[in-house]
C-alpha cells in the first residue's frame, strides 16, 4: 500500500524530472539556433535560455497554482517562446479547478506564443499550436479518468459498507428472532405472573428491535429496491456469522438445527455425501440458505414440521427446506418485523456462484426452498 507521503515524493520526482528536460531542451535551442532576428527584444543568447530554464522551473508549481504556472510561462513566451509552454496547458487541464478560468488562461497562453514566436512569420505555423491544444485535450483526459477512479473507488467502499450493514443484519436479525420465539415460548408455559409479564416485555422489545434494524437498512443506499450488494461471491461469505468461520459445514447446520429445535421447531436433518467436496463459498452460502430459510420457517410457521436435506456429490450441491402447513398462526410483531429481502438476497447470492434458487408455497399448505450450488466458488477451490 502506497502511503500518500510515498504518493507526493514520486509526484515531485516526476515535476522535477520534467523541469529537467524541458528546461535542457529550451536553453539548448536557443544556444544551438538563437534566431535573433525574430526576437522582440535584442539580449544576449544567455539571457533568452536564462528565459527558458526559468519557464521550466515554474512547472514545479504546475499541480498547486497550474493557471499561475500557465500565465508565467505565457509572460515569459512573449519575451522568448518557451518549451515549457507545450506541458503549461496539461497542467491546467488536469488540475485547474474552474473550467472557464481554464479555458481562458489557455488561450492567452496560445495567443502569447504566437506573438512571441511570430507565428505569422514562420514556415510552420500549425504544429506548435495542435502540440499546445493537444496537451490540454490529454490533461482533460486524465482529469476525467483520475475523478472517474476516485468515484469507483467511493462507490466500492459505499457497497461494501451496505454489504456489510447487511449481513450485520442477517446475524443479529437470527438471533433476535430465536430470542424472540423463546420469550414467546415462556410466555405461554409458565404460570408465574412475573415471569410472563417479563417475557412478554421481551418478546416485545424483541419485535421493537427487529422493525428498528429493517428501518436502519431501508435508508441505505438500494436498502429497499434490491438484492445484498455483495461485492463478490468470496466477500459476501466470509462475515456470515462470528461463529462461522472455520467450522465444517455439517457443525454449522446442526447448530442452526439445534437452535431452530429450542424454540420449538421440528426440524430433521438430512445430510447425504461428503462436505469436503464443497469449496469454502459454497459452504457459507448453504450455511446462509438453511439460516434464512428456518428463521422464514419461524416466522410464518411456527411449529411446522420441517427437514433441511443436504447432498454433496461431484457435480453439485443440493439442498432443500421443506416446511408443512404451520398447526398456529404466526406471530403479527414477529411477521412484520422483516426487510422482505431475505429471500431476494439470498437468490442473488446464489446466482453469483453459479448456482439457482427456487421459492415457493407447496400443495400442502407448506412452503419449500430448493437450490443447487456448484461444487467450486467463482475462483475456484477456495477455502
Amino acid at each position: 500500500m502506497v502511503s500518500a507521503r510515498q504518493r507526493r515524493l514520486r509526484a515531485y520526482a516526476v515535476d522535477v524530472a520534467v523541469v529537467v528536460a524541458v528546461a535542457g531542451a529550451g536553453a539548448t535551442r536557443e544556444i544551438i539556433d538563437p534566431n535573433l532576428a525574430t526576437k522582440h527584444l535584442a539580449a544576449p543568447t544567455w539571457v533568452y535560455a536564462a528565459a527558458q530554464v526559468l519557464a521550466a522551473l515554474l512547472l514545479l508549481r504546475r499541480r498547486t497554482n497550474p493557471e499561475a504556472v500557465a500565465l508565467g510561462v505565457a509572460g515569459l513566451s512573449l519575451f522568448a517562446p518557451a518549451a515549457a509552454v507545450f506541458f503549461a496547458p496539461y497542467a491546467v487541464a488536469a488540475y485547474g479547478r474552474h473550467r472557464w478560468r481554464a479555458g481562458l488562461t489557455i488561450a492567452v497562453l496560445l495567443g502569447c506564443w504566437a506573438v512571441g514566436a511570430h507565428a505569422w512569420s514562420i514556415d510552420d505555423p500549425v504544429s506548435a499550436p495542435a502540440l499546445i491544444l493537444g496537451s490540454a485535450v490529454l490533461g482533460l483526459y486524465l482529469r476525467a479518468r483520475r475523478n472517474l477512479l476516485v468515484e469507483l473507488a467511493e462507490q466500492a467502499r459505499t457497497d461494501e459498507r451496505l454489504r456489510l450493514a447487511r449481513e450485520m443484519h442477517d446475524v443479529v436479525a437470527h438471533r433476535v428472532n430465536l430470542m424472540v420465539l423463546q420469550a414467546g415460548a415462556l410466555r405461554v408455559s409458565t404460570t408465574d405472573p412475573r415471569v410472563r409479564s417479563a417475557a412478554e416485555e421481551l418478546r416485545a422489545t424483541g419485535c421493537r428491535a427487529l422493525t428498528e434494524l429493517r428501518e436502519v437498512i431501508g435508508v441505505l443506499p438500494g436498502g429497499t429496491g434490491g438484492p445484498d450488494s455483495a461485492g463478490s461471491a468470496d466477500s459476501a461469505g466470509s462475515a456470515d456469522s462470528a461463529g462461522s468461520a472455520g467450522v465444517d459445514a455439517g457443525g454449522r447446520l446442526d447448530a442452526l438445527v439445534a437452535e431452530s429445535r429450542s424454540v420449538g421447531l421440528p426440524v430433521r436433518l438430512d445430510v447425504t455425501g461428503d462436505p469436503s467436496l464443497a469449496a469454502g463459498t459454497v459452504r457459507r452460502t448453504l450455511h446462509r440458505l438453511v439460516q434464512e430459510s428456518l428463521t422464514n420457517v419461524r416466522k410464518h410457521a411456527p411449529g411446522s414440521d420441517t427437514t433441511v436435506a443436504v447432498s454433496y456429490a461431484a457435480d453439485g450441491v443440493r439442498a432443500s427446506v421443506r416446511n408443512a402447513a404451520p398447526p398456529d398462526p404466526p406471530d403479527a410483531d414477529l411477521v412484520g418485523s422483516g426487510t422482505g429481502l431475505g429471500l431476494l438476497g439470498l437468490r442473488h447470492r446464489i446466482e453469483m456462484i453459479g448456482g439457482t434458487l427456487a421459492a415457493e408455497p407447496t400443495s400442502e399448505g407448506g412452503f419449500a426452498v430448493q437450490a443447487t450450488l456448484p461444487v467450486l466458488g467463482p475462483t475456484g477451490r477456495d477455502r
